[in-house]
């Protein structure tokens, strides 16, 4: 998956078109625990958000399914832009955070790390439980054992 993700990325110059906004490639894919439809998650950080929202537009507008979402995430202004490409299904998230400081990227960290303490045998039980409809943090969450939010506790390890 993470080849194929990668031509994907590379064929449509997505990187080239998000590169002012410190793009990375975070979520499933980057540490081999993808399923099926998973979709390819792109952090980004823009200083002013109107200008990202009219590069997201310029760009990508033209891709099957976009649709542009403005939230408040974590009491943050977000951006968030889904499309298709080949039939991959791509999300950029954007907010005024650097990208290595936001929450998707930490997390990706965190469970690529323990990926490597604890090895195959728990990323077959990730990939099981998200085939089952867990989310991400959520899978890690129960085959650790942690309680509470697991978003906040993952960040926590």
């Amino acid at each position: 998956m993470q080849k194929q993700a990668y031509v994907v990325l590379s064929k449509h110059a997505v990187f080239q078109c998000l590169n002012h906004y410190n793009p990375i490639l975070a979520g499933t894919i980057p540490i081999n625990i993808a399923i099926d439809d998973s979709d390819l998650d792109i952090i980004c950080c823009f200083k002013i958000k109107d200008e990202f929202e009219i590069s997201l537009k310029v760009n990508f507008s033209n891709c099957n399914n976009f649709k542009l979402t403005n939230a408040i995430i974590n009491g943050k202004e977000t951006v968030i832009a889904n499309f298709n490409l080949d039939n991959w299904p791509i999300e950029v998230f954007g907010q005024a955070i650097p990208t290595k400081q936001q929450a998707a990227y930490r997390h990706m960290i965190v469970e690529h790390r323990l990926l490597q303490q604890h090895g195959e045998s728990l990323r077959q039980q990730i990939i099981m439980l998200k085939q089952q409809g867990y989310k991400t943090e959520p899978a890690f969450a129960k085959i650790l054992g942690l309680t509470g939010n697991p978003y906040e506790a993952l960040l926590t390890l």
